[in-house]
């Protein structure tokens, strides 16, 4: 049987290379240089400066790393970053902006659930970004290295899909759809994806012993975050399709929390 971890990494290494190259472009890189805050859905970046008021100086840490966006604009704003994700096309391909633009970050490729090389009690900070739990077959794993690697009083910080969106599929009639139960975790598909329902987040948390200090259910900024990236064809939506996504009257989906974050205290 092959090894779920590794089917993952190499379909990540395979996407760097192909569709994801769209996040490393001058145009994007650019507009992370002019506005770190960018990187962050808006309710995002307002709880990690609750949860961490002050950001230069401090060591962060941002397990399964992907795009790196968020890596960049914490170190822009004057941390010091350690990036952490299972693919290494991910990682070196981040590498290269990093070293284009002379920014002192460390990149290790590590998976999320076990942060072996990461030293104890190092960070101040830890976060979590969109698309990231989908991945983890194992919660209390990662909860668990998350935990070990903060320091005494340090912070997380998760900003993922709600899992209230997990249940359906899309509404093309107008109406919800439902294409799973919500407590139907899976895995699912040949490259395994997992839907964590509420109480599988936060009870790994507890069970890591973090101590969860807020909860916050939020909207998307506006329409595009109902359109599927990876898909290419087709014309782009108007300003007007875009707004109408947001309208839950149109898209009964958008009366739904569409995301979830939490902060957690060690």
């Amino acid at each position: 049987m092959n090894d779920p971890s590794a089917i993952v990494r190499d379909s990540w290494n395979q996407w760097s290379e192909t569709w994801y190259r769209r996040y490393r472009t001058d145009d994007v890189i650019a507009r992370l240089i002019r506005e770190p805050e960018s990187a962050f859905h808006p309710a995002a970046f307002a709880l990690i400066r609750r949860a961490m008021p002050e950001l230069r100086g401090k060591r962060v840490c941002v397990p399964s790393s992907g795009d790196n966006h968020a890596v960049f604009a914490f170190h822009l704003m004057g941390a010091r970053v350690t990036s952490c994700d299972i693919s290494e096309n991910q990682l070196a391909n981040s590498l290269k902006i990093a070293q284009q633009y002379g920014w002192d970050i460390d990149f290790v490729c590590e998976d999320t659930m076990k942060l072996d090389s990461l030293p104890a009690g190092e960070f101040d900070f830890v976060y979590t970004s969109n698309g990231v739990h989908v991945w983890i077959p194992d919660l209390h794993g990662m909860y668990g290295s998350i935990h070990r690697v903060l320091r005494d009083g340090g912070s997380y910080v998760m900003f993922d899909i709600h899992p209230f969106m997990r249940p359906f599929g899309d509404n093309a009639d107008g109406k919800l759809n439902v294409a799973n139960p919500y407590d139907a975790t899976g895995p699912y598909g040949e490259i395994p994806t997992y839907r964590w329902r509420m109480q599988d987040i936060a009870n790994a948390m507890a069970a890591s012993s973090l101590r969860i200090a807020g909860i916050e259910e939020t909207y998307a900024e506006d329409g595009s975050f109902w359109v599927d990236e990876s898909v290419e064809d087709g014309e782009p939506l108007t300003p007007q399709e875009l707004e109408d996504l947001c309208d839950w009257r149109k898209n009964p989906k958008a009366a739904l929390p569409q995301w979830l974050l939490i902060h957690a205290v060690k």
